[in-house]
Formats: C-alpha cells, sequence, structure tokens
C-alpha cells in the first residue's frame, strides 16, 4: 500500500509535461513526380529546433506538447509551402504525410545567358562596360524577378556591378584579382553544374562560406555526391550572343564502394544572330571524382575549364547608328568572302580542385580545398606603324567631317582587309632592297595568369541553437601580361618602337628587334599578388531572434616586375625589373538580425562596414609602362546598411527593404585618346591613362518584391526599384602619359566637379510586373511587364576640371566663359525611360522513368531598339575651345559611344532526364 501511495505521490510532483504523452512529427517531402526531395529546410514557428529533410525527403520533430504548430517547408527552386496542424494530447506519434513541393518552373526553364560580349570592347574612355550580377532564381521574389526579367536588360540591384559579388567553388573565389570582377567565361556553358548554389546570401546578409562584399555570395560544392543520379542531355536554340548550345550531363550517385562520378560537357555556337559580324564557338567541361572512404571522410577532384571564342560588337556614336541601323559594328570586314573581326577574345582557363571533407564529432565539419588555374586571356586588335587609322567609324572618315557623305561612308563602313594586306605588300622592301616592318598588323593583349589557393572552412555548432564558421584563405596570382603579333597580314615583321612618341623604344635593352608572329611586342611584365584572409561568423537562433555576426581581415601584397625598358628617359628606372612590394590590410564587420513577429512575418536588419583593398589596375596607374603607384590611391571605406519586411504566407509572399549604402576612397581608371593643349599652346594627342581618386558615391532606395497566388495554378508577381545612386564628392584627378609623365591637380587646376553625377551603367529605378499560369499538367505560361528609368551615360573626367575653361596662356577663364556654358558642356546625358514585355512558356513530361521538357522565354516582345543599355563619353575634348565647337555642332564629331538593346530576343530549350 505504501508503495502504491509512493507512487502516486510522484506523479504528483513531477511536471505535467511528464506525463502527458509528448509527441513525434514526421513527413516525407517531394516533387510533384514523386521523387524525395534532399535538404528542404523546415522551420517551426518560435522554436529554434529547426530541421532539415534527409536524403529520402524525411524530417521529423520529436518530444512535441499538445498544441497549435505552424511550419514553414521551403526549398531552392521550388514554391515554399506552409502547414498548420494540432497535436492533442496522448498523441504519440502524428504522421503528415507527404508534403508535395512544387518546381518553380519558371525559375528551371528560364535559363539566364549572362551575354559579357560588350564588355570585350575596350575603345574609348570609361571604365563601366555593360555587366550583370549574380543572376541566380532564389526564393525572394524580388532577385528572382531582377535576375530572370530586369536582368536581361543590364538592370543590377542597388546599382551594383559584379565587382562587389563573390562566387566560390568550395571556398575558392572567382573574382579576378587585376579588377576584381567576376569572369563568367571560366564556368559559361556548365549550367547543369551551376544552376543550383549550395549557399546563396543577397546583398550584405553574413554568409557561412565567406565574409562577402555588397552584391551578395553564390557558394557552389562540387562534391560528385552531392548531384542527384542521373543522365540530363539538352539542346538550345537562341539569337542572343550564340544561336546553338548542346549539354550533356551524367551523375552516378555514390557506389557501394564509396565512389562517384559527375561529368558534364557543352557546346555554344553560332554567328550573326543579332549583331552584324559577331560569332562564338565556346565549349565547356566539368568533371567532379569522389572517393568516400567513411561516413566521416571522403576526398574530391574537380576540374572544369570553358574554352571561349568569341568575336565583339563595337560601341558606336549615334551619328553611325543613323547611318548604318542599330546592327552595325565596325570590328569586322569581308575577306576571302567571309566575315572577319578584328576584335576576338580568346579564353581558356582551366582550374583544378582536391578537396577534402572531413566530420569531427557529431557537430563539427572541416572543408579544405587546394586549387590550382592556368591559362590565358586575349584580345585582339588591329594596330598600325606610321599610318591611318584602320578604324572605319574614326571621325575624319565620318560624314559629319566633312570628306565623306552617308552614301560614300556606307560603301567603306567595314574593315577593308583587302587594303590591309596590299599596303603591307607595298611595303616590303626599302629603296636598298632591305626588309621592311608591317604597317597593319593584328595584336592581342594577354594575360596569362597562374593562381594557386588554398581555402579552409570549419564549422561547428556549439549548441542545439549556436553555430560558429571559420574560413581561412590564402591565394597567389602571378600574372603574365604582354602584347604579342597574331597576324603580320602579309608583312615580313613589326618594328618594336612607339610611332606615338618619335619612334622610341618599347625595349631599349633590344633595340631595333624585328617582331615576328607570335613574338611579344610593345609591353611585356608581371604583376604578383599574394593574400591571406581569415573570416570568422557565428549564428545563434531563439524562438523570436535570430542573430548573425561576421567579421574578417586580410592582407596583401602587390608587386610589378617589367620586363621592358623603356626607351623614354624619363621612365627607364622604373620600367624594368621589381618595383616597391604595394601592401594593404583589410577589416571588416557584418551583422543580420531577424525578429519573428510569427511564422510568416518578420523584421530584418543587416549592416555592414569593411574596407577593400585596390585591385592590381587600380594600384599601377600604367603598369604596361612604369612601376608607379596612382597617386592617392587608397582602401575603399563601405558602410551597408538595409531593413525589410518579409511576408511568407501561403497566398502572399511580399518583401520590402530600405537601403543606405556609402563608397568611400575608391579609385577609378580610365585609358582613352585625349586632345588636350600644353602650357604653350601646342596641341597634341596621346594616349591618356586617367585616375580619380577620392571617389564617394551614395547608394540610397527602397526595393519591393511580391507573388500573390491568386489561384492555386495562378500567380501575380511583382518587383520595384526605386534607387538614387550619386557621386557625393568632387575628385582628384592625376593622368599618365608617355609625352608629360604624372599630371596631377596642378596641372588640371583643380578637382573634377562631379558632385550630384548618377552612377551610370543600370537603371536606377525599375518595375516589372508579370503573371504566370502553372498548371497541374506541368505545362506553364508566363508574361511580364517592365519599365526602366533614370539611366545615365558615364563621364570623363578630364573635362569636368578647371582645364576645360582655363587658358594655360594667361591661367584665366577663357573669354566669354560663364557657369551656364559650363553646365551646358559639362551636363550627364540622361538616356530615356523604356518599356519591355517578356514572355516565357513550357512544358515538362514524365514518360516512365523519363523526364522530358521544352521551354521558351522571349525578351523584348515589341522590338524596342531604343534602349540604351550603356554607353560612355568621349574624352578627347579637354579645352574649352574644342569643346565648345563641337557642342554647336549639328552633329557632334565626338559624340557619345552606345551600345544599344538587340530587340526581340529567345531562348528555346529542350531537355531530357533519365
Amino acid at each position: 500500500m505504501m508503495k502504491k501511495l509512493s507512487f502516486i505521490t510522484l506523479l504528483t510532483f513531477l511536471p505535467a509535461s511528464w506525463y502527458f504523452a509528448q509527441t513525434t512529427v514526421f513527413a516525407y517531402v517531394k516533387s510533384a513526380d514523386g521523387s524525395p526531395i534532399e535538404s528542404a529546410e523546415v522551420d517551426l514557428q518560435n522554436s529554434p529546433d529547426d530541421v532539415t529533410a534527409d536524403k529520402i525527403g524525411y524530417f521529423q520533430f520529436v518530444d512535441l506538447k499538445p498544441g497549435h504548430y505552424l511550419i514553414t517547408i521551403a526549398k531552392q527552386n521550388f514554391e515554399s509551402k506552409i502547414l498548420e496542424f494540432d497535436i492533442v494530447a496522448h498523441e504519440k506519434r502524428k504522421d503528415l504525410g507527404v508534403i508535395v513541393l512544387n518546381s518553380n518552373l519558371t525559375s528551371e526553364a528560364g535559363v539566364v545567358l549572362v551575354d559579357d560580349s560588350a564588355s570585350d570592347a575596350d575603345d574609348g574612355g570609361s571604365a563601366m562596360q555593360p555587366t550583370v550580377g549574380l543572376l541566380s532564381s532564389g526564393r525572394d521574389i524580388f532577385q528572382s524577378i531582377s535576375a530572370f526579367e530586369l536582368g536581361a536588360y543590364w538592370f543590377r540591384p542597388r546599382g551594383v556591378d559584379n565587382r562587389y559579388e563573390d562566387v566560390l567553388f568550395n571556398g575558392v573565389s572567382m573574382s579576378k584579382n587585376d579588377d576584381g570582377r567576376l569572369d563568367f567565361s571560366n564556368w559559361g556553358g556548365l549550367n547543369d553544374i551551376t544552376r543550383y548554389p549550395y549557399e546563396n546570401v543577397d546583398n550584405i546578409t553574413p554568409s557561412e562560406y565567406a565574409f562577402g562584399n555588397l552584391g551578395g555570395v553564390a557558394y557552389y560544392n562540387t562534391q560528385a555526391s552531392s548531384y542527384r543520379k542521373q543522365t540530363s542531355l539538352s539542346y538550345s536554340f537562341t539569337n542572343r550572343s550564340y544561336l546553338h548550345r548542346a549539354m550533356a550531363t551524367y551523375s552516378s550517385g555514390l557506389s557501394r564502394k564509396g565512389w562517384s562520378f559527375t561529368v558534364s560537357g557543352s557546346r555554344r555556337w553560332g554567328n550573326n544572330a543579332v549583331i552584324e559580324g559577331v560569332y562564338q564557338d565556346s565549349y565547356a567541361y566539368f568533371a567532379a571524382i569522389e572517393k568516400k572512404f567513411s561516413d566521416r571522410h571522403s576526398l574530391n577532384l574537380t576540374g572544369f575549364g570553358s574554352p571561349t571564342y568569341r568575336a565583339s560588337n563595337s560601341p558606336n556614336t549615334q551619328e553611325v547608328y543613323d547611318i548604318m541601323g542599330k546592327n552595325y559594328n565596325s570590328y569586322w570586314g569581308w575577306q576571302d568572302g567571309e566575315k572577319r573581326n578584328s576584335r576576338i577574345r580568346k579564353v581558356f582557363e582551366p582550374i583544378f580542385m582536391l578537396t577534402d571533407y572531413l566530420k569531427i564529432g557529431k557537430n563539427s565539419n572541416l572543408i579544405n580545398t587546394i586549387s590550382y588555374q592556368i591559362g590565358n586571356d586575349a584580345r585582339s586588335r588591329l594596330d598600325w606603324f606610321h599610318a591611318a587609322d584602320p578604324n572605319p567609324t574614326y571621325y575624319r572618315k565620318l560624314p559629319s567631317y566633312g570628306l565623306l557623305n552617308s552614301d560614300e561612308f556606307r560603301a567603306q563602313s567595314q574593315i577593308n582587309w583587302d587594303f590591309l594586306y596590299k599596303t603591307n605588300h607595298l611595303n616590303l622592301k626599302n629603296m636598298d632592297g632591305t626588309d621592311r616592318g608591317a604597317v597593319y598588323s593584328v595584336v592581342e593583349d594577354v594575360n596569362r595568369d597562374k593562381t594557386f589557393n588554398f581555402a579552409s572552412h570549419f564549422d561547428t555548432r556549439l549548441q542545439d541553437n549556436w553555430k560558429l564558421n571559420i574560413n581561412f584563405n590564402y591565394q597567389n596570382l602571378r600574372s603574365d601580361n604582354f602584347r604579342r603579333i597574331k597576324d603580320l597580314l602579309g608583312g615580313n615583321f613589326a618594328y618594336n618602337l612607339n610611332a606615338f612618341n618619335n619612334d622610341s623604344q618599347f625595349d631599349a635593352d633590344n633595340p631595333n628587334v624585328q617582331v615576328k608572329d607570335g613574338d611579344r611586342t610593345q609591353y611585356s611584365y608581371e604583376l604578383v599578388r599574394s593574400q591571406y584572409s581569415l573570416n570568422i561568423s557565428s549564428e545563434i537562433d531563439f524562438s523570436k531572434w535570430n542573430i548573425a555576426a561576421s567579421i574578417f581581415t586580410s592582407y596583401s601584397e602587390a608587386q610589378r616586375d617589367g620586363h621592358y625598358r623603356s626607351g623614354i628617359t624619363r621612365f627607364k628606372n622604373n620600367s624594368k625589373g621589381k618595383s616597391a612590394v604595394y601592401d594593404a590590410l583589410d577589416a571588416g564587420i557584418k551583422a543580420k538580425v531577424t525578429y519573428k513577429i510569427n511564422g510568416k512575418n518578420f523584421i530584418v536588419y543587416n549592416g555592414a562596414f569593411f574596407s577593400l583593398a585596390p585591385t592590381l589596375n587600380e594600384i599601377y596607374i600604367n603598369p604596361r609602362v612604369v612601376d608607379y603607384v596612382t597617386p592617392g590611391v587608397k582602401n575603399q571605406i563601405i558602410n551597408s546598411n538595409d531593413l525589410s519586411y518579409i511576408l511568407r504566407g501561403q497566398v502572399l509572399k511580399l518583401r520590402l527593404s530600405g537601403y543606405y549604402t556609402v563608397i568611400s576612397n575608391s579609385t577609378e581608371i580610365s585609358r582613352y585618346y585625349a586632345d588636350a593643349t600644353n602650357e604653350l599652346g601646342t596641341s597634341f594627342n596621346t594616349l591618356v591613362n586617367e585616375a580619380i581618386t577620392d571617389v564617394n558615391k551614395r547608394f540610397i532606395g527602397f526595393e519591393m518584391g511580391f507573388d500573390v497566388k491568386v489561384t492555386p495554378t495562378f500567380n501575380a508577381v511583382g518587383a520595384a526599384s526605386v534607387g538614387e545612386y550619386t557621386y557625393t564628392s568632387n575628385v582628384n584627378v592625376s593622368t599618365f602619359d608617355d609625352f608629360n609623365g604624372f599630371r596631377g591637380d596642378e596641372f588640371w587646376k583643380g578637382k573634377a566637379n562631379i558632385k550630384g553625377y548618377k552612377v551610370a551603367g543600370t537603371p536606377q529605378k525599375a518595375f516589372s510586373f508579370g503573371l504566370k499560369y502553372n498548371s497541374p499538367k506541368y505545362w506553364w505560361v508566363g508574361a511580364s511587364a517592365n519599365y526602366l528609368m533614370d539611366q545615365y551615360l558615364d563621364f570623363s573626367a578630364l573635362n569636368k576640371t578647371p582645364y576645360l575653361y582655363t587658358d594655360p596662356s594667361t591661367n584665366d577663364p577663357y573669354e566669354g566663359v560663364t557657369p551656364e556654358l559650363i553646365q551646358q558642356l559639362t551636363a550627364q546625358k540622361k538616356f530615356d525611360d523604356q518599356f519591355m514585355l517578356n514572355a516565357n512558356a513550357g512544358k515538362s513530361f514524365l514518360l516512365g522513368k523519363y523526364r522530358m521538357g521544352v521551354s521558351i522565354s522571349v525578351n523584348n516582345i515589341l522590338n524596342n531598339r531604343n534602349y540604351i543599355t550603356g554607353g560612355f563619353e568621349q574624352g578627347r575634348l579637354a579645352n574649352f575651345t574644342d569643346a565648345l565647337e563641337d557642342s554647336q555642332r549639328a552633329i557632334p564629331h565626338f559624340g557619345p559611344k552606345l551600345w544599344y538593346d538587340r530587340g526581340t530576343t529567345f531562348f528555346t530549350n529542350v531537355y531530357l532526364r533519365f
């Protein structure tokens, strides 16, 4: 009797949660075709105990008390789902059954093409070229619309170009050391491999694998076993930067002996898709081999590359477009009945990686990667020696100059290859019978990089709701830069002499050398850069709050090693040999704070403050000739903040964000020909290297993205971006040229007055509204209307300095100069607003174990050819007399160079997977 009483008494004093049955809740997450969805994220409202579905899509929550619950199930490239359920007392197990996530079909079919052909042009004075950012289709509706709808028209979210974005493969950064930008050519065509990033964070959100920058982080894990076991075949037809694409991918899955393989290959080819004289032939390959030694340890070897051969298209003045049309390209001409382009980019920079995956204990992982990348990036162009400029659009050949009329210009509007060969043939011999050098040739500017990387990532769970990440990176770059002869066009050899500076020797230690095909000429130097960086981040999750923070520090060293001693006396001691080491120390902090109002509503704050060391192009103002460091070059200081409201409802998904970013102390380099006047009034033309330093910019605005499920199959989606991207300071200007060396503020009479000018290269305001229908029978159709506003022309800084209106003979303003006239001459051009209409459709089929899909997307259905995707002001007119005279002409000789949108473009795709 006493034992029974004691047991009853014990039950009385124990918590009620002990003797009420606690419940295990479980379910399976699958796609519409019944395939399990691995690694789906399952978020339990007001709880830090979130879980992830395993390889068969299974997840469970244990020890849940009676009550009402809400979970959100999400997976990239699938539509998220919210599920509510109740647990009653004494319910031990609750089966939620199979939770089906519908594929975001338009994101799978809507292939985003990174068309960077325009960025190959280096004609004129602009550090800006049209670029696109990290074009990915994440769960965030604003980012998805920015990529697939607005991104087709060079829209950049928050005004950030890819200088401020990070792409990592197994922890190794793909950003180039020379300009900090991403070169998508290194993995172009590998869509099956890069379709789903392992981690994709937007803007300044902290990442687990890197500190990141302003434009977000995309992290790719190339572990062979991480790819779904299948074979995928696809073919695409398009009229964008090529015509055809064929792609095949095979993943073996993990064998019983622990081996797995993933291989992929593709080819993109075709010519004259829209722009005349543009052609491309590019291959791509990928292979990953993994050996899994145990559940805790595996080793993965990866190799990928994308040998690319692509012709470029020219920017042109409005006068040229009015005569020749929007498809005109001045870079090509007929040779033996075929179109030959003078501007060819040939790049092949394969990378090889060895990655070790190690699980330590129950909660920790260590991932180490070593990589080596080697290859060439060569860009060709015409060169001439004591001869007329062969460019068909040279200003003296344009009708506005008066020597030719429009019909005569049309008749000689392409490069005359026959004339170049004939001219060289007539100059093969001197009067005494000795050989003469070529008058015209094709040269290539080559970067030959060798890059070694070591990347280490460690993560551990300190507690169930507290995670710590540590990332260490080391990189060593040796970049060999030179110009070489590609084609002598029938000539005997080329002179290694500077025709623009009294035939001075480019290499004084080897005078009068005769340069043949494949030989180096004009410049040759090596840049060496090493960098060490450490990043520590942590995330802690509470029932109502989530807090993440990230810090980093980085140290880098850069050095130039010149191979040629300049024949210009003032440069002879600073041109050949090793320069002093330029070092830089960086540091920064990021933070993210999320307040969970409930399972559907969130408030998110992100903040970042960090420095950014100058790139190699920013450190050395003219590395082709000398080792001079750019005057006033500094580390950039970046301060960025954003605040968002996020709603993840079953019917409505919404994000509203406001952001404020300041970039200080940045440096911008431009290279172009300028017409200037020296102190004695003597006019001359010269190639100028222009640097503006102490550049401050402000990016402010708000974003909205929404997705409304009008019916279970019909959605309305939209995005709005309203920004203002402005230069907030007048800047220091320095120039370097062969005639005069450095010229700074003293020569240019002060700072460039650019305060209030707008950042170019992207619409500052953009709006998109779309409708899409996803049929239960696996077909879809969608359309979007897009409106782009506030696109500006990039400017040249020289004619914004007081030098423009200051008479060098008197040091006073020219006669007739007024503030109104200066404003007229220096005003920044704003382009017209534009409307674009897009559409896409597709269907997928299930044929037993085979899955087949067809899709088509069309951009700019209305064939709007008035949209200017980018442009820059020519820097040739840096003095008042010439600038005023040119501005008063009906058609200026030196109008801005522009790129126009290509009009209606399409992309069709068919795939088979099994």
